[in-house]
């Protein structure tokens, strides 16, 4: 059975690899600049499942699986990178269009809490990186034949600490959203973070197994 110091560290580890600067961070500020806060926590809680559904496949050994698989590990290392450049791109065409606008959705919606979701979990499940951290904590917190329950439990954990930073980064912006709501503002926005985001794509599709 784990313990709760072996939780509360384990929560503490998973919260700083969420807050550290990476493509998750960088699709919610953008969501949440230009599409207000509702779709910036509909993004968030993508985000969040994403890492759960890692937690989980670590716990399980599925994610030990794709780490340890050269073809697996590629295939999610391209198309995650893939993502992130297309992503890049399009924040990028929102910025020469006077920024905010998405090219493949109108500009009173600017999409849906589904997309935004949607947009949330690709973004986690996509990156091999994740796979490779929970890899790695998951077994300093789970003996061999450790019971189902702690397993479900560490992954709602990690599932909690996600939503609840990302949520945060969401309300943050999203309450800066008059100021951020200035055309040369969005603009900044899009520039930068598609920018930050083709960095990570072209970071990411150069990352090697362990």
């Amino acid at each position: 059975m784990t313990s709760l110091p072996q939780v509360l560290a384990f929560g503490g580890v998973v919260m700083l690899g969420a807050m550290s600067p990476g493509p998750d961070f960088a699709v919610v500020v953008r969501r949440s600049a230009v599409s207000g806060r509702n779709l910036g926590m509909a993004t968030a809680v993508g985000i969040a499942a994403g890492v759960f559904a890692w937690a989980a496949a670590a716990a399980t050994g599925l994610a030990a699986l794709v780490a340890a698989s050269a073809m697996a590990f590629t295939i999610v290392k391209m198309v995650g990178a893939a993502y992130l450049l297309y992503l890049g791109v399009r924040a990028l065409i929102g910025a020469v269009r006077g920024g905010g606008a998405e090219p493949d959705a109108p500009e009173a919606g600017r999409g849906s809490p589904w997309a935004a979701f949607r947009e949330g979990l690709l973004c986690n499940v996509l990156n091999p990186k994740a796979a490779l951290f929970f890899v790695a904590l998951m077994p300093q917190f789970l003996s061999d034949g450790a019971p189902l329950g702690d397993t479900l439990m560490l992954s709602a954990v990690a599932l909690v600490i996600t939503t609840a930073w990302f949520l945060t980064v969401a309300n943050l912006v999203g309450a800066l959203r008059r100021i951020l709501a200035r055309p040369a503002a969005r603009r900044t926005i899009d520039a930068l973070s598609g920018a930050a985001l083709i960095a990570l794509g072209v970071r990411l599709a150069a990352v090697s197994r362990p």
